[in-house]
């Protein structure tokens, strides 16, 4: 049994032709970077303490439980835009440099990381569509180049702990479709509440989730079935990714976030322990950026030639996505 489709697709919809927004982000024609010119990963000169400095990003520093929570507030679309992967990359770099502690005040080793959204019902829809078509549009293989390789970072810092042994947990809320789905399987475990839905809608336009999907989900539940998942095209419940082994805990509607906190403050298994298995986890089974990134030019290299008719399914899609923000916001 699968949940209900969270997107309703209008044979109608397309890109509407104020897409100012989404053009400012797009990509350019001249002056393209070389093919390695990816997002320096540097701590930014400023940094506002109160964690309010990310356009796309709320962050709060729990210091008694020594435990930093990341909510993902995208403005445009609540999909994986380019801001939102340069306020990840911001904020990564000053976890693994300790900028972040240091400018919070904190010598006390961080060791979780907490994942979630502040969009109610929505972790996240996937990748930004509209700058992927925009992409295609133009022709520019760098810059979606950029955009993948930059995601692949994100969900590798997370995976690894940020090179500090942080484990992380991603708190699911609502739908976490394509993209959003791989950004809260890099994460060491999740924890989604009943009504939360699971799923990679790529393959309804001929594509594949390219950010990290088939390395994690063959790491948690094996190949075939990670095969199975990316190309079914279903949306799937909580409990269905709970009892297949994806998800490792349910909460009730609404008590997520005190799942959480429960979670991480408990004597068994404590941190240590938890910790300890993420390292026995990636010596068995290591995942290294170098994978990610080879998986990820093979994505580019698909959707870059997607015909017409796969386009207009994307163009859809983005529709779709701007109702429910819409729906949100009203």
């Amino acid at each position: 049994m699968t949940a209900n489709n969270p997107l309703t697709i209008r044979p109608s919809d397309s890109l509407s032709p104020d897409l100012d927004a989404d053009r400012q982000m797009a990509p350019r024609t001249e002056g393209k970077p070389g093919r390695d010119d990816l997002i320096q990963i540097v701590p930014s000169q400023e940094f506002d303490a109160s964690g309010d400095g990310y356009q796309e990003l709320d962050t709060f520093l729990d210091p008694e439980a020594k435990a930093l929570w990341c909510f993902m507030r995208p403005l445009r679309a609540p999909s994986i835009t380019p801001t939102i992967l340069y306020d990840f990359l911001d904020l990564h770099a000053k976890i693994m440099s300790g900028a972040l502690l240091e400018a919070r005040g904190s010598n006390t080793p961080l060791e979780y990381y907490i994942q979630g959204s502040r969009i109610p019902g929505i972790y996240n829809l996937g990748g930004d569509l509209a700058f992927m078509i925009e992409c295609i549009r133009v022709g520019d293989h760098e810059a979606l180049r950029r955009y993948a390789h930059n995601c692949v970072q994100v969900v590798h810092n997370i995976f690894t702990g940020f090179n500090r042994n942080v484990v992380s947990v991603a708190v699911i809320e609502g739908d976490a479709l394509g993209g959003g789905f791989e950004a809260a399987l890099c994460c060491n475990f999740i924890i989604a509440e009943r009504s939360a839905r699971f799923g990679f809608p790529e393959i309804l336009f001929n594509c594949f989730p390219g950010m990290g999907a088939y390395s994690f989900l063959a790491r948690r539940v094996g190949p075939k079935l990670a095969e199975e998942l990316m190309q079914n095209g279903k949306i799937h419940s909580a409990a269905e990714m709970h009892e297949m082994g994806i998800v490792n805990q349910l909460a009730d509607d609404g008590c997520g976030r005190e799942a959480v906190r429960n979670f991480i403050n408990a004597d068994l298994p404590n941190y240590a322990m938890r910790n300890a298995m993420c390292r026995v986890r990636q010596c068995v089974t290591p995942l290294q950026l170098d994978e990610l990134r080879d998986i990820t030019d093979l994505w580019v290299e698909t959707t870059l030639r997607l015909p017409p008719s796969d386009i207009s399914k994307m163009q859809r899609f983005v529709s779709a996505q701007r109702r429910r923000l819409d729906k949100v916001v009203a």
